[in-house]
């Protein structure tokens, strides 16, 4: 069933943003031009709010990147508490030296699933409280689940569950194009062979133009909405392009079939909370995190209108 065959609602950003987190101190890691990027905001066992950023340009090492954490006791505050670095990249385990890419978080079976990028592969680990993880790995020891596309580079999971199935969505590169993948599982550890469920359109089709993928199934009109991170093409940073479908595994190849609006904000995450929807995205100087609530408009009947 196509798009237009249901009651379609769009995504807009209703009121002001605030901020959430800036810049972190990383001690001995500081370093001059660093900047948070990709991040999870999650609710753990003991109700606190967690989130986990990726940061580059850091002194780790390697490719420069490292996780840092912040915590609320109220996902509306302003400045959460900065709580340290997080997490490295463990060449023990096969991932690349300063290599970790965009967590993503669910809550599954009594415990915490994180998924993650290391620079090549797309990882996993496990926590029983939401706060302190530890890698799952496979029989030979190593953290990757899987990687794709012929310039190996799988990083921004995002996981939805549907059912009694898992989508797992991410980005890979193939001929130097940006491709959304996905996979599917019921365990969250073995994961079926790929799928390419968006590229191109207007968002582009180069190496940036199809990042930090999110999706989620709106329960009133039983749809699937995909958040897609890409460059703009006048030269001005990133954005983030909404597309709506009926079917979970196609938001479009090379179409913008199912494209519904544009969000001039890079990394766009939803979180769902007392029944509302509020949204988190990269400050646009890349020094930190913001929020804001959301609110899903009815698309006009004569056609559909970019939000605001």
């Amino acid at each position: 069933m196509h798009k237009k065959d249901k009651r379609l609602l769009i995504p807009q950003i209703s009121g002001k943003w605030w901020s959430i987190a800036g810049n972190p101190d990383l001690g001995r890691y500081n370093r001059e031009g660093q900047q948070p990027l990709d991040f999870a905001i999650w609710q753990a066992a003991d109700q606190t709010w967690q989130m986990v950023a990726c940061c580059r340009r850091t002194g780790c090492g390697g490719e420069g990147r490292l996780f840092h954490r912040w915590q609320t006791d109220a996902l509306l505050k302003e400045n959460w508490s900065p709580m340290g670095v997080f997490m490295e990249a463990d060449p023990n385990v096969g991932e690349t030296a300063g290599g970790l890419q965009a967590p993503n978080v669910i809550r599954h079976d009594g415990g915490y699933f994180m998924f993650y990028g290391d620079w090549i592969n797309i990882c996993a680990a496990w926590s029983r409280d939401g706060k302190t993880f530890t890698r799952l790995l496979g029989p030979n020891r190593l953290s990757a689940l899987f990687t794709d596309g012929n310039k190996p580079s799988a990083r921004d999971p995002h996981v939805m569950a549907l059912g009694d199935k898992f989508h797992i969505y991410y980005t890979g590169i193939s001929d130097d194009k940006g491709q959304i993948f996905c996979r599917i599982s019921d365990d969250l550890r073995t994961w079926s062979e790929s799928v390419i469920v968006n590229s191109g359109g207007s968002a582009g089709d180069g190496p940036s133009d199809a990042e930090c993928p999110f999706v989620i199934h709106h329960p009133e009109n039983r749809m699937f909405y995909l958040f897609r991170t890409h460059t703009v093409h006048n030269g001005e940073g990133y954005g983030t392009t909404v597309y709506c479908s009926s079917n979970p595994r196609d938001f479009g190849v090379d179409t913008d079939e199912f494209k519904i609006a544009s969000l001039p904000f890079e990394a766009v995450r939803l979180v769902e909370h007392d029944d509302h929807h509020y949204v988190a995205a990269l400050k646009p100087d890349l020094t930190g995190m913001m929020m804001a609530k959301l609110k899903w408009v009815t698309a006009p009947a004569t056609g559909v209108a970019d939000p605001e």
